[in-house]
């Protein structure tokens, strides 16, 4: 283990990465340990400190399952409940299926829902009532039950039964059954809320080698269930304790039970070869690294990252924020992230070794593949694989807000075993683990990255 200390690793690491800002929170030993470390904009630079916002991007989907947790708990919700016994106006354009997905598929990426849907519905109170509206023109891309497929626009359809159980916007339920309780003042929805605090803007790499400042801060309203909170690390470190803890808030208020705490990092289906975990709890992602088992959730907004970790067994969490896009922002946070388990626990995590090139199993996987929103093309040059990944130019096209761009091609190596694993070996996406799908007859018709599935098309 390394004896240097949380502030000059993480300085080293924003300096070898090259993110402009960065704030880490630790809980170990019984105590928080903070560091930060660059300015919150490369334009209008201010320090970041630990009070410093950042956009959570999908660390916002433990809020919104653990409210839905809450609601069970207090009978006003049935996870085992179809869909549609609180939102009867949901529809698809299956009937069948639109009937059959549960509350519980929702929470674990098993409905058959796509990742992405491509629809602006506005700011006002209704954003989420008129995004379900449009899922009546979504098709699945699974029967409901059948697959994990992570799926921003499951969680989307799961804040829209939190207001309609209780009667409120989906924010204003947050903050009623979550953020008060629990003392979160630095976490929101709200830019009017934002700007009168300081906050990092997000960051992107253009091809000069120099950043640019993202113009879309945030996501839209509709997407708030699935990845729209803003918080510090302070709030985000409070709130893992939370979730380590008994289910009452510092003060003593019961929030929930430990049971139901404990439910949430329990296997509700299996993960296969992905990056993000070998299970799915309760929303949460379950690893197993070096004998101990994790609790997770990231979540990525345009240039900036956010990764949350928990060793429940330890007593144990990590938080990293990040305000510049993949090449360094997420690298950035995995690097803190392994570095903290293994300096505060002895706990060591390593990517598996790919397998030498072999040119007939390459060309087996190369080809198009897609899904709502975005296209992955894995290509060989004879000597090697690589996977490049970006976002339709349709969807770009029609968009009136600035998207991250897309990503250059990185290595890929193919892993052992008979289970068409992968990992990205550079760039971007280094580290991403996941997997191809065949049918009956052997043939690839898919690929799950970052857990979402893309559909083999014809080039």
């Amino acid at each position: 283990m390394s004896r240097v200390g949380l502030s000059d690793f993480i300085e080293a690491a924003a300096a070898k990465f090259g993110v402009p800002g960065v704030a880490v929170g630790v809980w170990a030993g019984g105590r928080e340990v903070y560091a930060s470390h660059g300015v919150t904009s490369v334009t209008n630079p201010l320090p970041v400190d630990q009070d410093t916002l950042f956009v959570l991007g999908s660390v916002t989907k433990p809020f919104t399952a653990t409210a839905l947790m809450r609601l069970a708990a207090e009978g006003r919700v049935d996870l085992e409940a179809p869909v549609r016994r609180y939102v009867p106006e949901f529809v698809l354009p299956d009937e069948r299926a639109a009937e059959q997905i549960t509350v519980s598929q929702l929470l674990n990426h098993t409905a058959g829902l796509d990742w992405r849907m491509s629809a602006e519905t506005g700011e006002g109170d209704d954003a989420l009532a008129a995004y379900v509206a449009k899922l009546a023109d979504l098709e699945l891309i699974a029967p409901p039950g059948a697959r994990v497929s992570y799926s921003q626009v499951g969680y989307d359809l799961a804040g829209r039964i939190i207001e309609k159980v209780t009667g409120l916007t989906y924010e204003r339920a947050i903050a009623v059954l979550l953020l008060q309780p629990l003392g979160l003042s630095h976490t929101t929805f709200a830019t009017n809320d934002v700007m009168t605090r300081r906050f990092a803007v997000g960051h992107n790499l253009g091809e000069d080698g120099t950043f640019s400042v993202a113009r879309q801060w945030k996501d839209s309203r509709a997407n708030n269930p699935g990845g729209g909170a803003v918080s510090s690390v302070v709030d985000l470190l409070r709130w893992a304790r939370f979730h380590l803890g008994d289910g009452r808030a510092e003060d003593g208020t019961r929030v929930l039970s430990a049971a139901a705490l404990r439910q949430m990092t329990e296997q509700t289906v299996e993960l296969r070869a992905s990056t993000l975990g070998d299970a799915l709890g309760i929303c949460w992602f379950l690893r197993d690294v070096d004998g101990v088992r994790t609790v997770g959730h990231g979540g990525s907004a345009n240039g900036q990252f956010a990764e949350l970790l928990l060793v429940p067994e330890r007593d144990f969490a990590v938080v990293a924020l990040s305000n510049s896009g993949p090449d360094a922002g997420l690298a950035f946070n995995q690097a803190v992230v392994r570095w903290a388990l293994e300096n505060y626990l002895g706990v060591v995590d390593q990517d598996p070794e790919p397998l030498p090139y072999d040119d007939a199993a390459a060309r087996d996987v190369v080809g198009r593949y897609e899904n709502e929103m975005m296209t992955i093309d894995i290509a060989t040059d004879g000597t090697g694989l690589t996977i490049e990944c970006g976002i339709k130019p349709q969807i770009r096209a029609a968009a009136d807000t600035e998207l991250p761009p897309d990503l250059p091609p990185a290595d890929l190596g193919l892993l052992p075993g008979d289970a068409d694993e992968y990992l990205v070996t550079g760039g971007g996406l280094n580290g991403q683990r996941g997997s191809f799908t065949r049918d009956e007859a052997g043939a690839i018709t898919g690929i799950d990255l970052a857990g979402r599935l893309f559909t083999r098309v014809p080039r």
